[in-house]
């Protein structure tokens, strides 16, 4: 048995959540970057036998469409696995009945599925620091009872909340992050963004093609990447509201 860790991680959250997860099943893990533009996901074929732990972070109760388009071309061959979405203490809506459909159609078999916590990837305020200890207390306890059901050779499929959406998410206009004057064109954010959105000599984005992760402003060394100050402190203070109660780690059997 073998146990992929497949990420869509453009902030680092969700990684974060998915390793303490993945750390809790086995000790030997392998690693698929959906961010990764470059990597050739039509090679990674699972078996029957594997395990896959697949997390995505939600966007607007989402999964991220890049994330579904990447997931589709690996070959799941009706390995289990265990869903994860990870979202900013606001709420994850259809973010996992989403990530089970889309996980079946790609040949996996679902027999487990977490909703996770993170530091919000725009308004970095919000559930800032997690993981804290204490989710990595919980989700610990949430891999003890996957591996139970595991060892039990229960595969049944969980039952999550939410929806299958009809319609294809949207794109958000006025969330792309520029470069400020202080950018100093190492090339990083260009290098780093998943859809290819930066363009390699100005260091702006094509706000047709971002699709708002921000891994641009996280990968940053000196900080030059901005969202507009109208965004950030409108979306910082609605967030702030609609957040305002601490949310925990869930699990889905």
């Amino acid at each position: 048995m073998k146990l992929y860790e497949i990420t869509f991680s453009p902030t680092g959250g969700t990684k974060k959540a998915a390793d303490i997860l993945s750390y809790g099943l086995a000790e030997q893990i392998l690693e698929i970057d959906l961010c990764d533009r470059t990597q050739d996901l039509s090679a990674v074929v699972l078996d029957e036998d594997d395990i896959a732990l697949i997390a995505v972070p939600s966007y607007g109760g989402r999964v991220p469409q890049t994330a579904l388009d990447r997931l589709h071309v690996i070959f799941g061959r009706q390995a289990k696995a265990i869903l994860v979405c990870v979202y900013g203490n606001r709420a994850y809506d259809n973010t996992l009945a989403e990530l089970l459909d889309a996980t079946c159609k790609a040949g996996f078999k679902p027999i487990a599925a977490v909703a996770a916590l993170a530091e919000h990837s725009i308004a970095r305020k919000v559930a800032a620091g997690r993981p804290d200890a204490e989710d990595e207390k919980r989700l610990k306890e949430l891999a003890v009872q996957i591996s139970q059901k595991l060892a039990h050779a229960d595969f049944s499929i969980p039952k999550v909340p939410g929806k299958i959406p009809d319609k294809p998410g949207l794109h958000t206009p006025g969330m792309a992050p520029n470069a400020s004057d202080i950018c100093i064109k190492c090339g990083l954010c260009a290098e780093k963004c998943p859809v290819g959105a930066i363009d390699s000599v100005t260091m702006n984005p094509d706000s047709k093609k971002c699709i708002s992760c921000m891994r641009c402003i996280s990968v940053c060394p000196v900080g030059a990447k901005k969202l507009s100050r109208v965004v950030t402190s409108l979306g910082g203070v609605a967030l702030s509201v609609l957040c305002s109660n601490r949310k925990e780690c869930e699990l889905f059997l």
